[in-house]
């Protein structure tokens, strides 16, 4: 019989995460350098757990017209049929029609944080995404319609009291359209997600809190499928600029 608990486990993933962003608030005075390890924390997090199909980064997200977003702190991106991402000099470019989901990861949850994370995913879906038809054997399926993109907020600590209520609640709803935060977590106390047939934000509070928020965005992801086919002719008229 083995000796493994699948428990024990799940909690050591989520106190790996606990202790290191807790680690990164104590340990840094500059903010700057406090919400870079925080965000560190995060993407190294999502990039081991994640099926390889994804890929985290800090990036900016681009699109067919020219547009660019604000820079996003975690960009869940596909990798395994996403013709192009954009490096130059440690800066990420990524195509729009690439992108799975979009995080702001900071220390502490606040009512200005929450607008600030609002905005920024607002600046990801706003973008114009192509898609086009699949060829295949017998013919051509016809062009997959465009994925939600995912919102969220990733937090060590939440100035409200109690953490996850009524305030945090208010925060949310402010923008429940182009800016609406569909999941997130606050690692010292719980998660949140949307639920879309009651049109209201869920808030969970339990012992792990990194380790369900992983999962309810695993989950989340296997229902958006897979990102639609690029057209990247309409990329490339750029070249003649």
């Amino acid at each position: 019989m083995s000796n493994w608990s699948l428990s024990i486990l799940l909690a050591s993933l989520h106190e790996d995460i606990q202790t290191r962003l807790g680690t990164a608030r104590k340990a840094f005075s500059h903010p700057g350098a406090k919400g870079d390890a925080s965000e560190g924390v995060w993407l190294d997090m999502l990039n081991t757990y994640l099926p390889k199909r994804y890929e985290a980064a800090n990036a900016f997200v681009v699109d067919s017209l020219g547009n660019f977003s604000d820079q996003i702190d975690v960009v869940v991106f596909d990798r395994q049929y996403s013709p192009f991402i954009f490096k130059f000099d440690n800066q990420i470019i990524v195509p729009a029609e690439s992108v799975y989901a979009v995080f702001e990861a900071k220390q502490t949850a606040t009512a200005e944080l929450v607008g600030y994370a609002q905005r920024k995913v607002t600046s990801v879906r706003k973008l114009h995404r192509t898609s086009l038809p699949i060829p295949h054997a017998g013919g051509t399926y016809p062009a997959k319609p465009l994925i939600p993109i995912l919102g969220g907020l990733l937090t060590f600590e939440s100035d409200w009291s109690p953490a996850l209520g009524a305030s945090f609640d208010k925060a949310l709803k402010v923008d429940t359209d182009q800016g609406r935060l569909d999941l997130g977590c606050v690692a010292s106390h719980g998660h949140f997600f949307y639920d879309g047939d009651g049109k209201a934000f869920k808030f969970e509070t339990e012992n792990k809190p990194a380790t369900a928020f992983l999962f309810k965005l695993i989950a989340l992801l296997q229902f958006s499928g897979t990102v639609p086919m690029i057209d990247i002719d309409a990329y490339g008229k750029w070249l003649a600029q």
